[in-house]
């Protein structure tokens, strides 16, 4: 902290001597969101200031460096508001070290200004103010401007055509609380933990929301703005983000003040990225807590240990044990063989643990390198991974169950483990025990977790390899002790039994997984991933049916190769999940009153009656609402959207059907500006039919 003090200092003294053109680093001016003023009725301007590329200005509070302030000259009977900060962003220098919080680009920081009640009409006011900022990039350097607006008096406003919709635009996406969300703090003496819940009704799909993307600013010098902060999911659309706590802090700071800034909006249909925090501490400590154990700081020996501890308990979380049953099965298959077979199997498994796990911190590594922040199961945030994931099980489900064979080979079950192709399926199996733990933090595995994501490299796998060595010992164990494996039961009539059995773990795995997809996903995305798998789930059939029957002829398993290889591409093709788009529709919930607003509005209004048992609804979203021309279309005319559930019964929603002669959905209205009857449009739509409709 004093370098990064003095080191400012130094260039601000130095910046004494520069010259004064070097201020055109941030150009400042004036702008209105209107262009006339009226007597008594408050107006908005907003400095703009233009950065360079690479320079920067700062926030209300900068953490080093000064933030912007305004000096107003106005007419008599004037008064000012406070500048609007927008949600600030991390100012970091060459290096990538966080040297404060503040802004680039094109910046507007809005005031609201309160004219007397006398004004005249037809007369002219010179609104002036004195900017101060300090622009900053290698070097720091003091900007100053004197900016002056002029506007007439008039009796209606009139909306600036150029600077009316930026400036709505930048207050819209000003820092708000939002009353979806539910927020909790905890302080002790060297971090705080902020607990961020949607409320019950809150939708969080499609806000675009990361806890890798999550970053307090707070507004006062209760936390260390330079400090890394670590932010992780609840799996439920809420986050919990450690933020360390200054060491000058002030004692009488009882409250949490700040912003908590996302990639994504709190609010949906809107650009909301900042969340306005106010809430004091529900407990303070003078002592540690819990979440103030850095495991960066434990000795690398406790942090092995807990390691190889939680890497032990993990076989027995519900998101392993499904997949080591097939292991288990494995073991048993193994009874009578030879030792140094039997000893090999198990080699192999531990050594498919561990290059997973070695692989995945690699990738961690790589992509801490590169500026992010990533925790534990961090693939599983994306909805690719997990259908894929989901598809996975669903096949080795299908296979336990009997609808083919060819996996008993690929999951060490089958009766061929001496071969090659056994010991490449036990190594499988170990890639996906590793595969399926990454949602599962045992007790124990949390602090160890902790410090591999944080510490250097090289002690980073260690602590790696220490889970993967946990979570296989007991395998490795029970294959190099070959007494231990004939404890085991002897191979027998009873393997099917329990081979089929094991399968319904792997079932209630895919409607867990498909939980998690349900929660990254919308509605349609979700109907076409679970049609996809069910196409998946064809292609195991139709590749058991015609390839692995006994006595099968050459045609006929070739022909179950090619419909299995036909099926599952199309299962793949239907159900993989697009990458959110932000010109998407957003739906609003139908009411009458909703309806009557918006039209009071002028705007275009388009109402969805619909229900999820409805396919011809399902049909028409897939078919119109992920066309281009209609995204386009909507956004660029700001159509209003309004969707009617009928899921559920709904009296409301039942009478209004029945105002227009109708019992059934999919049906769908436009209202036009003007008109007073929507234009109805037909059970089946095409793009061509909205698009004419929404043009009239």
């Amino acid at each position: 902290m004093p370098f990064r003090l003095g080191r400012l200092i130094l260039a601000l003294v130095a910046a004494l001597c520069l010259p004064v053109a070097l201020s055109a680093q941030v150009k400042a001016t004036l702008v209105a969101a209107e262009t006339s003023v009226q007597p008594g009725r408050p107006i908005t301007v907003a400095l703009r200031l233009e950065h360079q590329e690479g320079w920067h200005t700062y926030w209300s509070f900068p953490g080093i460096g000064t933030p912007t302030s305004l000096k107003w000259d106005l007419p008599a009977g004037w008064t000012a508001g406070e500048i609007q900060w927008p949600a600030p962003k991390v100012i970091k220098d060459q290096t990538g070290t966080i040297t404060g919080n503040g802004y680039d680009g094109d910046l507007l920081l809005a005031v609201v200004l309160t004219p007397p009640a006398d004004l005249a009409p037809g007369a002219m006011v010179r609104l002036a103010a004195a900017a101060d900022w300090l622009m900053c990039a290698d070097t720091c350097i003091p900007g100053k401007a004197t900016l002056s607006l002029s506007l007439a008096v008039a009796r209606a406003p009139v909306a600036d055509p150029l600077w009316g919709p930026k400036i709505s635009a930048a207050l819209a996406a000003l820092p708000r609380a939002v009353s979806g969300w539910n927020l909790t703090a905890a302080r002790s003496a060297k971090n705080i933990l902020l607990t961020v819940t949607p409320a019950a009704g809150t939708a969080t799909a499609g806000l675009g929301l990361n806890a890798s993307d999550l970053r307090f600013f707070a507004d006062n010098a209760l936390t260390d703005y330079a400090a890394a902060q670590r932010a992780r999911s609840d799996g439920a659309g809420g986050f919990t983000v450690r933020i360390a706590v200054s060491p000058d802090t002030p004692a009488e700071l009882t409250r949490l003040t700040g912003v908590l800034v996302a990639s994504g909006s709190w609010i949906a249909g809107a650009a909301v990225p900042g969340l306005r925090v106010d809430l004091p501490f529900a407990s303070v400590t003078n002592g540690t807590a819990p979440f103030d154990t850095d495991p960066v700081t434990q000795g690398l020996g406790a942090t092995i240990a807990l390691a190889l501890i939680g890497g032990l308990i993990l076989n027995l979380m519900p998101c392993v044990f499904p997949v080591l049953g097939m292991k288990i099965l494995g073991f048993v298959n193994q009874s009578g063989h030879s030792r140094g077979k039997v000893a090999a199997h198990g080699i192999v498994f531990t050594l498919g643990v561990l290059l997973s796990f070695w692989t995945l911190a690699g990738i961690l590594a790589a992509l801490r390198a590169g500026g992010a922040e990533l925790g534990w199961g961090f693939q599983l945030q994306s909805s690719a991974f997990v259908f894929t994931l989901t598809a996975v099980m669903l096949v080795f489900a299908l296979n336990l169950s009997g609808v083919f064979e060819f996996g008993l080979r690929a999951t060490s079950v089958g009766g061929h483990l001496q071969t090659k192709s056994g010991l490449a399926g036990t190594f499988f199996t170990g890639v996906l025990a590793t595969v399926v733990a990454t949602p599962c933090s045992a007790p124990f595995l949390a602090p160890a977790l902790g410090a591999a994501l944080a510490l250097p490299v090289v002690q980073s796998f260690t602590v790696f390899t220490a889970i993967g060595v946990g979570l296989s010992t007991p395998y490795l164990l029970l294959s190099v002790f070959p007494r231990a494996v004939k404890i085991l039961p002897r191979p027998g009539a009873w393997m099917e039994t329990f081979k089929q059995f094991m399968a319904f773990p792997l079932y209630a795995t895919v409607v867990y997984l498909l939980w998690v997809l349900a929660g990254q996903v919308d509605e349609s995305a979700l109907l076409t991933a679970g049609l996809g798998l069910v196409l998946v789930a064809m292609a195991a059939w139709a590749y058991g049916r015609w390839t692995t029957a006994p006595g099968a002829s050459a045609g006929r398993r070739r022909f179950g190769l090619a419909a299995g290889a036909l099926l599952l591409a199309a299962g793949a093709g239907l159900g993989w999940p697009q990458a959110d788009r932000s010109d998407a529709i957003v739906w609003e919930k139908w009411s009458p009153e909703a309806v009557a607003k918006l039209r009071a509005e002028g705007r275009i209004v388009y109402v969805d009656f619909t229900a999820r048992w409805c396919a011809t609804c399902q049909a028409n979203k897939r078919l119109v609402f992920h066309s281009d021309a209609v995204l386009k279309t909507f956004a660029a005319k700001k159509i209003a959207t309004l969707r009617a559930d009928w899921t559920n019964q709904d009296p409301q929603i039942t009478a209004e059907l029945a105002a227009y002669g109708r019992s059934a959905v999919p049906f769908n209205q436009v209202w036009l500006p003007g008109k007073n009857e929507p234009v109805i449009l037909p059970e089946l739509l095409s793009s061509e039919i909205v698009l004419s409709a929404v043009g009239k």
